[in-house]
């Protein structure tokens, strides 16, 4: 049984809920589910924590989060645990990428933090200077489709900020904010810096709309970004919001086609299209359309299978392929549910599919769908291209395929997008600014620009008297 953190000890309390494995359909865990009582006692334990938290200096909050960075490293197989048994990843993929980049979240902002300079202006006998202030007590509310990545993306620069936090993970993957629970106390953190609270998103919203909680920090759909961002605005809360995408992928005819079809394929099908960055609009130049389709359609029938999180997100995708047959789509590959003859039939699998034929207007392609599947469509010309691009209400990322160094640079600074990858995908430097426009966010996160939002400038100027000497 899962228990809450509050104040640097566990906290049992709440009806129980169950979590279940992606891969079986079998119950894993059981989880205590937060009530307004334990949502206020977290973010008091918060708020009583953060006058001496503010009040170290940056360089030992930087200490702390290598402290904290290491600690992930002593518990490595045990988060690689928690999160596959969540979330049904792959052993390699939570190996490679989602705990490691838990590492480095923490050692990256505890670096970014430290050399961070102040800013200084003098002016007509006058100095001007700005300190930085954190926001306080900050919510953070974590989705879960990358959920131990996603919690150290926001907690290690609103810690080294000098913030404390309320984290609420995802009711479908608490098991690894829980062990980091354990490494928390394990190495002294002092307690009422980080607090985890579990529920579903009734527990969101009271956190959310909590008096002493100064700031929200969210990913997740848009819908619910909505919702967060009308409660945040009764008291005028910060918030920093990455939400949905439709992304679109561009492929030119120029490009090394053998690496197009190899980048649509992770790009589309990684984690089983469950990644706010994934494509799930392909636009081809139309010399190429049909050899790149029949490969794409080829490789999707032999990329490695990740389940849905949930039996309901499974419906939801499999609504989708009925969608698209309905709106007169030509199937490519997959469209259905495969079969195991074992155990995994009862998980929450899908088959990766690749359509075309439809309408840009049609709702498979306006409406974001987070599986393994994408639409591909042939344009003419760049100028097409871009637009077609565009014309989505989402912008999160794009990805250009061309080997011409003229038009990567020409496109991808039209292309309505926060991150625009060119001959690649889902390569990051945790120093560039990450979110999306339109409906695909509100700020960015990453290297100062995290640290701008979790805090406040104070400008202090002070008038310069002149010396008679």
């Amino acid at each position: 049984m899962l228990t809450h953190f509050i104040g640097g000890e566990p906290v049992a309390a709440g009806k129980a809920f169950p979590v279940h494995d992606p891969v079986t359909g079998a119950v894993v865990r059981q989880v205590h589910e937060a009530d307004p009582e334990v949502v206020d006692r977290a973010v008091r334990a918060a708020r009583e924590a953060a006058r001496d938290w503010a009040a170290l200096p940056v360089g030992e909050r930087a200490g702390w989060m290598r402290r904290l960075a290491e600690g992930i490293e002593a518990r490595f197989d045990d988060l690689v645990a928690a999160e596959i048994a969540d979330t049904g990843k792959s052993f390699d993929q939570t190996r490679t990428l989602d705990i490691p980049r838990g590492i480095a979240n923490f050692r990256a902002f505890a670096e970014i933090a430290a050399q961070r300079p102040d800013d200084a202006f003098h002016l007509s006998g006058t100095l001007s200077y700005t300190v930085r202030r954190p926001l306080g007590v900050v919510g953070v509310i974590v989705p879960w489709n990358l959920p131990f990545l996603l919690m150290t993306w926001k907690l290690a620069p609103a810690l080294v900020s000098g913030n404390t936090v309320v984290v609420k993970p995802s009711e479908q993957t608490p098991g690894s904010a829980a062990v980091f629970a354990e490494i928390c106390a394990d190495a002294g953190l002092p307690p009422g810096v980080v607090n985890i609270i579990f529920g579903h998103g009734p527990v969101g919203q009271l956190l959310v709309e909590h008096p002493d909680v100064n700031g929200v920090t969210f990913t997740g759909s848009t819908r619910t970004g909505t919702a967060i961002m009308i409660t945040a605005a009764d008291r005028v809360k910060p918030i920093s919001f990455e939400l949905g995408g439709k992304n679109a992928g561009l492929i030119f005819e120029d490009c090394d086609l053998d690496r197009a079809v190899e980048g649509a394929v992770k790009s589309v099908f990684t984690n089983g299209g469950q990644v706010c960055l994934c494509t799930e609009r392909l636009y081809v130049q139309r010399s190429i359309f049909e050899e790149f389709c029949a490969r794409l359609a080829v490789r999707a029938q032999e990329v490695d299978l990740q389940p849905m999180i949930s039996a309901e997100h499974r419906e939801k995708v499999l609504s989708y392929y009925a969608l698209a047959r309905s709106e007169g789509a030509k199937v490519l590959a997959g469209g259905g549910v495969p079969l195991f003859g074992d155990h995994r039939d009862s998980g929450y699998f899908v088959e990766p599919t690749v359509v075309t034929g439809l309408s840009e207007w049609s709702r498979f392609n306006r409406e974001e769908i987070f599986g393994p599947v994408c639409h591909v469509a042939p344009f003419d010309s760049e100028a097409e291209a871009i637009d077609l691009a565009n014309g989505s209400d989402y912008g999160l990322a794009a990805t250009l395929w061309t080997t011409s160094l003229d038009r990567a640079h020409r496109v991808a600074q039209r292309l309505e997008a926060g991150l625009v990858w060119v001959n690649t995908w889902y390569l990051r430097d945790l120093r560039t600014p990450f979110g999306g426009v339109k409906l695909s966010g509100i700020g960015r996160e990453g290297g100062t620009r995290s640290l701008d939002f979790y805090s406040e400038p104070t400008t202090i100027t002070i008038k310069l008297e002149q010396s008679d000497a």
